[in-house]
């Protein structure tokens, strides 16, 4: 189903602006005894509104779809990347905010309920919401106390019915995974105390452009924040936004706190540098647009000449964002042999439409000769010195040579 106006600001001023194609759930990794299934597809299409800046998915997916008919793969301690960054979140988000020991946090897709851990280990009452149940298991493995649901309206009043009203709310890369962002934001509004803090952290889109990284795109991520939009959408749910900054997570996150306050920050700042960089224009995206198919197609003459004299090609890093790039350039297991990862959450089982078998980094030791193509490119520094010990013939390759 399109969606045919903005889902910040209801405007109707919405512009197409990149098109990826067809593509299945990027997050959903096929099990061995589901892998004759066929997945289902959608257009996977941006639009900008031209009345707040914000940009979002112009067709409607179901969530139940995307996070429950296949048990979901990705955790949130899946590295120690991973793990490193919520430890150090769970600490200066404490300390920023000032949070008194026995302060109730709600964590909104709480995953396998790594950072909630860490919350109540710092002596404070963290309670998990995830539409997950198998990440909701995992959670509770954890000790954490986890509500099986998307984060709506009847959610929040469940929520706050139970716990009352809470010093803290976080969602960490599931704000733009809400297919009713409004709603969600009230919903957030509804159980935060008068001087509570909601923060939210999520892929910037403002860094996807300006490094033509189109691959955290996905029908997952429904929406695509620049803080214009953010700031709008927020103030429909009497939130003004006190800090925001941008982190260094998934290649370059923006990080906002919000409150029931009506105060500056600088905000305003980082709207006139997206204004700058043409984040509103239509004709940035074309640029865009032709820029990243125009890389694709060089770099497909030099892996299809690798093939041509049947060398082995292994993919490293079995992320969503890694799915949206194997079918936007339509390398399949008849050309990527495996891809690896680390997750016993994800080995055995398939990428999505592309059906490559994911396996266990130890596949290098295989071969005398071999080209790496890693596809968790956040990840690539901590990658690199891991894959030269298993293998010190791997050649890497990527996309970037194209530029």
């Amino acid at each position: 189903m399109l969606r045919n106006s903005c889902l910040v600001c209801d405007s109707k001023e919405i512009d197409e602006i990149i098109d990826l194609g067809s593509h299945p759930f990027a997050d959903t990794f096929i099990p061995e005894s589901r892998k004759s299934e066929a997945d289902k597809v959608y257009p996977l299409v941006c639009t900008l509104c031209l009345n707040c800046g914000h940009v979002q998915t112009k067709y409607s997916t179901d969530p139940n779809e995307r996070y429950s008919q296949i048990d979901y793969s990705y955790t949130s301690s899946n590295s120690n990347f991973s793990r490193t960054h919520w430890d150090s979140y769970a600490k200066e988000i404490s300390q920023e905010l000032n949070l008194s020991k026995g302060a109730t946090i709600i964590e909104v897709g709480s995953n396998d309920g790594y950072l909630s851990e860490q919350f109540n280990k710092a002596g404070y009452k963290s309670i998990g919401v995830d539409p997950s149940p198998y990440m909701v298991e995992l959670a509770k493995k954890r000790g954490v106390t986890t509500i099986l649901g998307l984060f709506v309206k009847e959610t929040s009043d469940k929520t706050l019915s139970k716990y009352g009203k809470v010093d803290l709310v976080v969602a960490n890369n599931v704000f733009n995974h809400s297919d009713n962002p409004l709603e969600f934001v009230k919903s957030v509004a509804n159980i935060l105390k008068d001087e509570g803090y909601f923060v939210f952290e999520q892929p910037y889109w403002v860094t996807s452009i300006r490094t033509e990284k189109f691959d955290q795109i996905y029908h997952e991520h429904v929406s695509y924040f620049t803080v214009r939009s953010a700031k709008t959408l927020l103030a429909r749910a009497g939130l003004s936004i006190i800090n925001a900054k941008i982190v260094n997570y998934h290649g370059g996150s923006l990080r906002v706190i919000a409150q029931k306050v009506n105060k500056e920050s600088q905000a305003e700042k980082m709207i006139k540098e997206e204004e700058k960089e043409g984040i509103f224009k239509i004709e940035t995206y074309r640029n865009f647009m032709d820029k990243i198919k125009n890389q694709r197609n060089i770099f497909l003459e030099r892996v299809y000449k690798l093939k041509q004299n049947n060398k082995p090609i292994i993919a490293v890093g079995a992320a969503a964002k890694g799915n949206t790039f194997l079918n936007f350039y339509g390398l399949n297991k008849t050309v990527i042999d495996y891809v690896t990862d680390s997750s016993p959450h994800k080995i055995g089982k398939y990428t999505p439409l592309t059906r490559i078998p994911i396996v266990n980094d130890d596949v290098f030791k295989n071969y005398d000769e071999v080209y790496a193509l890693i596809l968790s490119w956040n990840l690539k520094d901590q990658l690199l010195p891991i894959l030269s010990k298993i293998n010190q013939n791997i050649q890497f390759i990527s996309p970037e040579e194209a530029k």
